[in-house]
Parts: C-alpha cells; structure tokens; sequence
C-alpha cells in the first residue's frame, strides 16, 4: 500500500491477478487461513467458514461465533445464486415493557432511535439477540463443503490459543470502547488491564503483546469435535444461555435450540444489461434494488462517473433509503420473509463465489462475554425500533432488519462478489461500486479506489474530498453536502471487500484504507 498525504494524491493497494482463488478480507490472517483451505482443495464454501471464524478471533469486535449475517453463493457447476440469512432474532421471552423510552430524544449509536433507560437495548446482556452465524456456517459446509468441519475451525482456534495480538490498531480499537467493556466483569477481564486498555505492542517482535482468549479456543474445540449444532442443541449452548440469564438477559437455551438459518431463491434483477443477485427479506438487499431502479430511470452516465452520475447515486439512495426506514421491519407473516461488522468474499479456481457480511452490530457487540464460552456477544436487540407500532418495533421471537448487502453481479465477462462493513453506510457503497462496474466497466481496481459519496438516510451527503468540483457542485444543487477524506479510523465511508472474476482469471482487493485488510491468492499446486 502506497501513501501520499495530498489533497489529489491516492492510497493504492495492490490488486493480484491469478488463475487460483482468491479470499478478500478485513484482516490478512484470515484471508490466509481461507486461501490455504483453497490450496488444499476445498471449495469456495469451504474456505468462507474457515475465514468467518478466524477472522471472528482476529477481529472479535467486528464480528464472531455470537453474531449473524447474511451470504450469497454462486455456484459454477449449475449458474445458480444461493442467498443464505443467517441473521438474529429477538428471544422469545423478550417483553418490550423492559426497554422503557427516556424522553430525552435521539440516541447515540448507529441509528436514529429514542433512547431507552440504562441503553438496554445497546448495552449488556439486555441487548443480545438469538446469535446465527454458526448455524449458517454448519448449513452451508454441510450442502456445498469438501473438507472436514473440524479442518475448517483449525485456523481459528490456533490464533485464539495464541491470544490476540495487540498492535497499535487493535489497541486503538480497544481504547475507544473502554468504558463500556469495563462495565462487564468478563469483557474487562478479556479486553482490558486493570480497567483501562491494554498498553500496546513495542516496536519489535521481542515485546509482542497478546490478549488470552483460551476459552474461545476451548469453546471452538468443542465445536470443531462435535459439529455446528453444539453451538445451539450442546453444552455450548446451554452455557451461553445460563450465562447471559444471569447477566439479566433473556435469551435462552430453548431459542438457541429453535433457531434455524434460511436458504432462499436470492433476489435477482436485471439493471441496464448487467444481472444482479441479493439476499431478499430483512436485509438491504431490497433497498439495493431499489436504489438501482431509480437510477435505472436517470438518463445515461456518460464515459466516466461524473455529476449526473452522481446526483442519481445521491437520488437513488435517498428514494430508497425513505422507503426503507418507513415499512421494513418483520410483521411475523412468516410467509413474506425467505430466509460494527466485517465482510470478506471468496472466488476459487472453478469460479465459485462467496459473499460473506457477519456482524456482531456495535463495535463489541453488547459488550458482554459469557464467561462460560469465552464468547463476545451482539447486540442484536439495537437493530429494533424502540418504539412501538411501528414496521421495526421490538417484539418477542421477531428477526432482526440488517443492514448487510452482499451481492453477487454479472457484467459483460466480468462476475463479481462485492460486500462491505460499516452498518447503514454499506448499501451507498455497494450501489455506487456496482454502478462502477455495470455502468462505466470498471475492473476491481478501479472500482476499489474510487471516491465515493455516503447517503444513510440522514439530511446531508458526505462526499469524499477527492471527487472534482464539478461532481460536488452538482449534489449541493439538492442537498447539504460535508466533504471529508477516507481514513483507517474513523471510517466515513463504508469498508468493502471483494473479488472479480473475468475469463479464468480471480482478482481481490479490500478497502484501501483497511490497516489489516488485504486480498490473498492460494498457492499454486507444488
């Protein structure tokens, strides 16, 4: 990666071009551990659930086995999309009469909700939601995997017995939740020295600094021994419960028991010429739809995105955003619903593909660890709308609406597995980088590296300061427009990972500003 700080100058990353597969992820290590399985000749699937859970060690703030999210496959063989939600669910015995409104208006995290007493539904065991992610990994190695489970797991259980290196970002990470984990006795215990955050690594690898994580390790054994479920149906699970109860929590083992991840038909649509495929229900694959049919009806872009380009991204996003906040939620007719955060995304030789989002919500999560488990758990509870009567209000047993957009597209000889962090930022980013592609051609590089603008619903659109003034001029002739520059923390746009496949030949890249994000190709065959 290539620093110049100018106002006109870029950071580039290096985007490989091989024969082999290709994992793009938030952190190396676990682009590395999804590769090697590649090279070992496991399938795409495969080396998503190793990279899920060892990209859950190495990042555990971002997302984890206590988490949920969504995925779309590709399958070469048969040219059929899979949508796979693996999201979460109010526990059954959660009553919305316990998470009372302060009066004081608009909360602090990452949506626009009243602000409820003692933040019950952001903070602590209060705020967990019925987890999903292990049950969506055991679902899809168990219809498209090669490899053992248990081979699967090994990565991510050797970084956890080797603890959790706390490097300057990982630190930085960690300083700025500080005074929530220290609220739990178990997150403190894990994250924290004597209440404060962990003082850093040195210089030099003589004075590396680690964060013990040898429960998890002991809890993913356990896992990898005796299958997905025993996360849900086993010991796992029934600790977890207990755990949380005892915490004030409702989650119980009987949800765990009852939970279920859902393939479905993705939702696929065709926008000028190009084909795409998204995870339909309670997620923002319909609101990525939405946004592309509005700017379906612009007229045409032009050679290069410029302001008309643009001024639709801007109107497509906030048409469809409107919508969004204002009718999606889960009613409890079943029948209507098929099926801080990370993504990654996975191509192998055969063509394969997977778009993977996972996500424990706020960065930590509900910054609260079962103790039992060595598990950080989400705070799923937050997705909902505290107030009641409304499409998202909180209710018992209702699922969450996420704002993960995996996407699989279909361009000219180009197929792509595009996806991002970054909560309410990722569908901005995901419409303009699919615009990127189907309406001007551009190839993973060139996609990865071009400013963009973010529209979450709110009044104003942040612009990236790098886009020329005459894109600028063209949005502040309809909306308040702040400018600010990309960065490793904190992030104004969304983080996208993603993998190109054009002919035989895979590509990767990760958001340029990622420290730790990186796109990495199996070895060829020795």
């Amino acid at each position: 990666m290539s620093v110049n700080l100018s106002r006109s100058a870029q950071t580039r990353k290096i985007v490989i071009e091989t024969e082999y597969g290709v994992v793009a992820a938030q952190h190396r290590l676990a682009a590395e551990a999804g590769a090697a399985v590649l090279e070992a000749g496991g399938d795409a699937v495969d080396a998503a659930v190793a990279t899920s859970f060892a990209i859950g060690v190495l990042e555990p703030w971002m997302s984890g086995p206590a988490g949920g999210g969504a995925l779309m496959l590709w399958r070469a063989d048969t040219g059929k999309a899979h949508a796979l939600n693996y999201g979460m669910r109010a526990p059954a015995a959660l009553d919305p009469a316990d998470y009372p409104l302060t009066g004081r208006g608009v909360a602090g995290d990452l949506f626009p909700w009243e602000e409820v007493v003692d933040d019950r539904n952001v903070q602590g065991a209060t705020a967990v939601a019925v987890p999903g992610l292990v049950d969506g990994m055991g679902q899809a190695h168990e219809r498209f995997g090669r490899m053992p489970w248990g081979e699967l797991l090994s990565p991510a259980i050797r970084f956890a017995r080797d603890g959790l290196l706390v490097d300057w970002y990982a630190a930085l990470i960690i300083a700025s939740t500080t005074r929530e984990l220290a609220k739990d006795p178990d997150a403190a215990a894990m994250f924290l020295e004597d209440g404060q955050w962990p003082t850093i690594s040195g210089w030099t690898a003589l004075a590396e600094k680690r964060l013990e994580q040898g429960r998890m390790a002991d809890s993913l054994e356990q896992m990898a021994r005796k299958g997905a479920r025993e996360f849900y149906d086993g010991e796992l699970g029934a600790a977890m419960a207990a755990d949380m109860q005892a915490k004030g929590g409702s989650l119980s083992h009987a949800d765990l028991c009852a939970y279920r991840a859902e393939f479905s038909d993705p939702l696929s649509f065709d926008y000028r010429g190009a084909r795409f495929d998204v995870v339909p229900g309670l997620t923002a694959g319909p609101t990525f739809r939405h946004a592309l049919g509005v700017m379906e009806a612009e007229a045409a872009f032009g050679a290069a995105p410029g302001g008309e380009a643009f001024s639709a991204y801007a109107e497509g996003l906030s048409t469809a955003y409107g919508e969004r906040l204002a009718t999606m939620g889960d009613s409890g007719e079943t029948e209507s619903h098929s099926g801080c955060t990370t993504h990654f995304s996975v191509v192998d030789r055969d063509g394969n593909m997977v778009s993977q989002t996972q996500t424990l919500l706020s960065i930590f999560g509900a910054r609260v660890v079962s103790p039992e488990t060595g598990f950080l758990m989400n705070n799923g509870i937050m997705w909902f709308d505290p107030v009641p009567g409304r499409p998202n209000s909180l209710a018992p047993g209702k699922r969450c609406l996420m704002n993960v957009c995996p996407i699989l597209g279909e361009s000219g000889d180009a197929r792509f597995a595009f996806g991002a962090s970054g909560g309410r930022k990722i569908v901005s980013a995901m419409v303009q980088m699919a615009s990127f592609v189907a309406d001007f051609g551009m190839d993973i590089a060139e996609c990865f590296h071009h400013p963009r603008i973010d529209v979450s619903g709110g009044k104003a659109i942040v612009a990236d300061e790098t886009l020329s003034e005459e894109i600028l001029d063209a949005l502040r002739t309809r909306h308040p427009v702040h400018t600010t520059r990309r960065s490793p923390f904190p992030y104004a746009f969304a983080c996208p990972a993603g993998v190109m496949r054009k002919g035989a030949v895979n590509t990767g890249c990760t958001e340029i500003m990622s420290p730790w994000g990186d796109a990495i190709c199996e070895e060829p065959s020795r």
